[in-house]
């Protein structure tokens, strides 16, 4: 959004999916393996809000959606932490610009992920690359409360030791942006019309944002 600066920044988060990857038929093949596992019928490409639920949840939230009142749901969660990610890694693409921008702020601003995924966040930084910038990562296994609570942000808030106005989150969802607002943390918008202090359409956009940091 051109003409918006935030002053005093010295924190950026980052959403995972949708943001740093586009990851949509990583996690479609992911949940794709479990419904397949339990003889569920296919899961429907046309269903926007099945769609959505796969791209934003966590994967304890996603599968208490798909199996409501089905005894097994537990069995699935299992099942589906036995599923190796890196089998999934070549279905997902870094986002352009990505890389460029988070040389650019790594150095000048703390930088974290705060990602509703369990436990493939550390692999995915690690297998594209991109594990050196970030000194945080919080993923849904490290809360009690996944996003759309607060808890996530704030305790990146609390490992950096700087207020929320100190920070940004960059997210591309409904649930990152309910986050945000409760932690007090101003929203970026990726690619996205959500309501937000600013929408960004490249990642290097938000060079121009958030000044030059300490």
């Amino acid at each position: 959004m051109k003409g918006v600066v935030l002053n005093g920044c010295k924190a950026v988060i980052y959403d995972c999916d949708g943001v740093m990857f586009d990851s949509f038929e990583a996690n479609f093949v992911f949940y794709s393996k479990v419904v397949e596992r339990f003889g569920m019928p296919p899961l429907d490409r046309s269903d926007t809000e099945t769609m959505r639920l796969l791209h934003t949840y966590s994967s304890r939230d996603v599968l208490a959606t798909l199996f409501n009142g089905d005894p097994r749901g537990e069995a699935a969660l299992s099942f589906a932490a036995t599923i190796d990610y890196r089998e999934l890694v070549p279905f997902m693409r870094i986002e352009e610009g990505l890389r460029e921008t988070l040389a650019a702020l790594h150095g000048k601003f703390d930088l974290a992920v705060c990602t509703n995924r369990s436990n493939s966040m550390e692999m995915l930084l690690e297998d594209f690359g991109l594990a050196g910038y970030f000194g945080f990562v919080m993923t849904a296994a490290k809360v009690s409360n996944p996003k759309p609570h607060p808890e996530p942000l704030l305790k990146i808030l609390e490992h950096y030791g700087i207020g929320p106005d100190q920070a940004v989150f960059v997210g591309d969802s409904e649930l990152d942006r309910r986050s945000a607002a409760s932690a007090g943390v101003p929203f970026i918008a990726y690619k996205s019309d959500l309501a937000s202090f600013a929408r960004i359409e490249r990642h290097e956009e938000l060079l121009k944002i958030i000044g030059d940091g300490r």
